[in-house]
């Protein structure tokens, strides 16, 4: 489960970056836009990329499930908050200065705010597994593992549209914005069974 979700966490600046792909021969103010928005959202990326190291190291095969599930939870909760504090630094950042670039904007912010609505879900549904069996804990892990799929395809999309547009390449040359843990881009590696 938990490389499943590396895979849709590598591609959240995708996601930002792919809805605000549009073009413009405006260089200065595009750059100007995206060290608005990548320099308040480096933390947040680093949260997730941190949750996500969390997660990766919780469960060895032979980790106490109460602790796979406290581990779990907590870094949801963190990957939650992460995209909710990004969709408000989009949102404050304004719309980038491009053609339009106020429905791109909108739109980003929208799907920011289902993104952390989706990781808290997950944090729901990870509360409530059951922990006092082995296996139906890692059933439990295994059915999450839909929401992170649906997660992972939102990544994805925006993660091939990544390549496109001046306000891609403005954000691709703020610090903030790069990927900060050298993870490459959401090719999904083959699922740990818990």
């Amino acid at each position: 489960m938990n490389k499943k979700l590396v895979a849709a966490l590598s591609g959240g600046a995708a996601l930002l970056l792919a809805l605000t792909g549009c073009s413009s021969d405006n260089t200065q103010k595009l750059d100007n836009w995206a060290k608005t928005f990548c320099d308040p959202a480096q933390g947040p990326f680093k949260q997730i990329q941190d949750a996500n190291a969390a997660m990766q190291t919780a469960d060895s095969g032979n980790t106490d499930s109460k602790k796979v599930q406290q581990t779990d939870s907590a870094a949801f909760q963190k990957i939650s908050d992460a995209y909710g504090q990004l969709a408000k630094s989009l949102d404050k950042a304004g719309a980038p200065p491009t053609e339009g670039g106020a429905d791109a904007q909108k739109n980003a912010v929208k799907e920011l705010n289902s993104l952390s609505a989706g990781y808290q879900d997950l944090k729901k549904q990870v509360d409530g597994l059951n922990t006092g069996d082995k296996l139906k804990f890692a059933d439990g892990l295994r059915n999450l593992s839909n929401g992170i799929n649906k997660l992972n395809a939102k990544s994805e999309q925006a993660f091939k549209k990544l390549e496109a547009g001046d306000v891609g390449k403005a954000m691709a040359r703020q610090k903030g914005c790069q990927n900060q843990g050298g993870s490459s881009g959401p090719s999904a590696a083959p699922s740990k069974s818990a």
